[in-house]
């Protein structure tokens, strides 16, 4: 003898006892089912008009800070705040002190590094390292990062300056000022308006690419030092080849071998200090150390082919406004790029470190405080800054606890403008070369393109085309491609969503995707569909095709129930959807008529709130009939099961009907919504009439042999 069960549930949930007609000799089957409460006119009429309204936002923004105390308003005016209420002087004072005078001796040489670079006088750099760090100090919500010139920022300046004006003119240097200014204002701007969210599109993939194609181009610019002859400056990699090939008949030995030891005296210093505990203070030290060996070469034998820096301005930056805004039109394109660069490097490694000191980071309010530094510094002749990855790193392993090791270390940097100028003016170019190819070898990231391939080639294809891209069409180029293609990716997998097709893991109500569990089985006459994505105008034509080919396409798992030949329902799992459009909803509308005219019945379960009141707002809720909403997809699976059972039964038993008769199919569907309207779902407080073989913990609707 066969027998199917329902599955029971808990006592308090409501219980739906299904009969066929007189006609059909069937047993009742009892099956419970938890009742979806849909949304009432009231919740609707709210709904609609909170979303037509910003008035609630407003209310709650007032609200919110109405509540917020002074302390609150000095930490967000004033970041710095936090740390100076609970410093703790016996206990950071020493730390602080130590880590602000690590990075400031590294930050000296580096800063005239970058400022050749960036195609600028060495002076420069020491400027733009003064006053943006004691801004950065009041205005930043990091402890540990350090800011100042970076290498990449640097290559920016120059490539796009250099196609307006040769970097020996004075307006040169007016227009990398203005820069700084520009670059400030779009960074405050973002920050006010909590945009940085934006630079979530473009993909650590595309980062690493560029970043790593920038590396090259920098170490290459700066071949002109080693070898002793000038050579093009461009971003693009065969130019660069091309003019260092053309120009090897004026190779000179001195300036390459002093550049080859002191890169290599770097480089030993730099792994000793990563390396070993305790020799880590190598790794700020290593570009003191070259100046200071170079520069003692110099002084003792006075080379004439080797170049040096010449003299520096002694003193501090005078007060004044930027110039030429006659450029800024030019100057838009790069400010926008070096503003995306100083979020994804100054926030992420801000966060990362903030992360890893126990406190929270608003990014908003980092890019703010980067802009404040950025406009502040413009008028001190500082070209753009931001935070640095090497520098922060040291910064943290020294132990930096608050923003006061970066006063410290504008401390330092005023020092050296003060004091120090006059022994900068026999500093090899050669040395700050080698300074900033030690730097950038760091960026080239190899480790992320093998990783890459291993994991996932989508994002080493991206990686590749950005680092390609930017290496024989520049940096401008190379971004674009990078972040179109980023972009693409990103529409197109919004465009076309997963999918899966849903089966019932053996001895539970839980159901999963067939192809991830391939032991799950699956019903005749029965499609169960998961829609992995919110569903709007454009992946609503994807859905539909995947819903018709997983009607008609067989899927191979083991079908269970009834067996009967063709798809009479179709369950749409909602649950991870969490946005409906007005484009989706006329789809449902169109699927559901394209699937009543060939006797298929849709029913949904679990849809959050917000789509289901846009679904009761579009009347989709009383087209496919309350009855067809449920909670869980076990429950539509057994008021299904009930239905196709019937269908299946009524088959078989059933004379030709006329062709005005109803079928049989519409006459169970009826049956359904009458007892749906009528309220016929009991309490489930009593036990369910079952056989009096029933067992409750039988799965529900499976055969049993007795």
């Amino acid at each position: 003898m066969e027998i199917s069960y329902a599955s029971s549930s808990s006592r308090n949930l409501s219980r739906y006892s299904t009969s066929t007609s007189s006609s059909s000799n069937m047993p009742n089957r009892p099956v419970r089912i938890i009742q979806l409460q849909h949304p009432t006119t009231t919740s609707l009429s709210s709904s609609s008009s909170s979303s037509s309204s910003w008035w609630s936002v407003l209310s709650r923004w007032r609200s919110k800070v109405n509540a917020m105390s002074f302390t609150d308003w000095t930490d967000v005016l004033v970041p710095c705040s936090r740390w100076i209420r609970t410093y703790r002087w016996r206990d950071y004072l020493q730390i602080d002190l130590a880590a602000g005078l690590t990075v400031g001796v590294m930050l000296v040489p580096q800063a005239m590094s970058y400022a050749r670079l960036a195609g600028l006088e060495p002076i420069y750099g020491l400027y733009s390292s003064f006053v943006p760090i004691f801004v950065y100090a009041i205005f930043g919500s990091s402890r540990q990062l350090a800011i100042g010139p970076v290498a990449l920022v640097s290559l920016l300046v120059s490539n796009v300056l250099s196609k307006i004006v040769d970097s020996s003119d004075e307006l040169y240097t007016e227009l990398a000022i203005l820069l700084a200014l520009m670059v400030g204002i779009m960074e405050c701007i973002m920050g006010l308006l909590r945009l940085g969210w934006l630079i979530r599109f473009i993909s650590h993939s595309v980062i690493s690419g560029f970043t790593t194609a920038s590396a090259i181009v920098i170490a290459l610019s700066q071949a002109k030092y080693f070898l002793g002859y000038d050579i093009d400056r461009t971003s693009k990699i065969v130019p660069l080849i091309k003019s260092i090939i053309a120009g090897a008949d004026e190779f000179s030995w001195p300036p390459f071998v002093m550049g080859s030891i002191i890169l290599a005296i770097l480089l030993v210093m730099k792994h000793l200090g990563k390396t070993r505990k305790y020799l880590r203070f190598l790794r700020a030290s290593g570009p003191l150390t070259g100046v200071v060996l170079g520069t003692v070469f110099v002084k003792i034998f006075h080379p004439s082919s080797i170049s040096v820096v010449g003299e520096i301005p002694q003193g501090l930056p005078k007060f004044s406004v930027p110039k030429s805004f006659g450029y800024a039109k030019d100057l838009i394109p790069t400010a926008l790029l070096i503003t995306g660069v100083a979020i994804l490097e100054s926030v992420g490694i801000a966060k990362a470190l903030a992360a890893k000191n126990g406190y929270e980071l608003d990014s908003n309010q980092e890019l703010f405080g980067l802009g404040v530094a950025n406009i502040c510094g413009s008028f001190f002749s500082a070209y753009p800054t931001t935070g640095s990855f090497s520098r922060s790193a040291v910064n943290h392993e020294s132990g930096a606890k608050t923003g006061l090791s970066g006063i410290v270390t504008g401390i330092i940097i005023g020092c050296a403008l003060l004091f120090l100028t006059p022994l900068f003016t026999d500093i090899p170019q050669c040395a700050l070369a080698a300074i900033v190819v030690s730097a950038v070898m760091g960026l080239v990231d190899y480790d992320e393109a093998i990783f890459l391939w291993r994991v996932d080639k989508k994002d080493f294809l991206l990686w590749t085309l950005t680092s390609t891209m930017t290496l024989f069409l520049g940096i401008e180029i190379g971004v674009l491609v990078g972040v179109g293609a980023s972009l693409a990716f990103v529409i197109h997998e919004s465009a076309n969503p997963r999918l899966a097709f849903l089966g019932r893991l053996p001895g539970t109500t839980v159901y999963r995707n067939i192809q991830q569990y391939p032991e799950a089985y699956t019903y005749h006459g029965i499609v169960i569909v998961r829609i992995d994505a919110p569903i709007y105008f454009a992946n609503i034509s994807h859905i539909k095709e995947r819903l018709q080919e997983y009607e008609m396409k067989n899927d191979g798992s083991t079908r269970r129930g009834p067996e009967v030949e063709s798809v009479y329902f179709v369950i749409l799992e909602m649950s991870p959807v969490t946005y409906v459009d007005s484009s989706a909803v006329q789809a449902l509308k169109d699927l559901y008529h394209e699937y009543k005219s060939r006797d298929i019945q849709i029913a949904i379960s679990n849809p959050n709130r917000e789509v289901l009141l846009t679904l009761a707002k579009a009347n989709l809720v009383e087209l496919i009939g309350k009855e067809w909403y449920f909670v869980r997809v076990h429950d539509a699976v057994q008021v299904c099961l009930q239905h196709v059972q019937s269908i299946n039964e009524g088959a078989k038993t059933a004379e030709p009907l006329e062709e005005d008769k109803p079928s049989l199919f519409q006459r169970l569907l009826k049956q359904r919504r009458e007892d749906f309207s009528k309220a016929e779902l009991e309490s489930g407080d009593q036990a369910p009439s079952t056989p009096a073989d029933s067992d409750s913990q039988l799965e529900p609707l499976l055969s049993r042999k007795s």
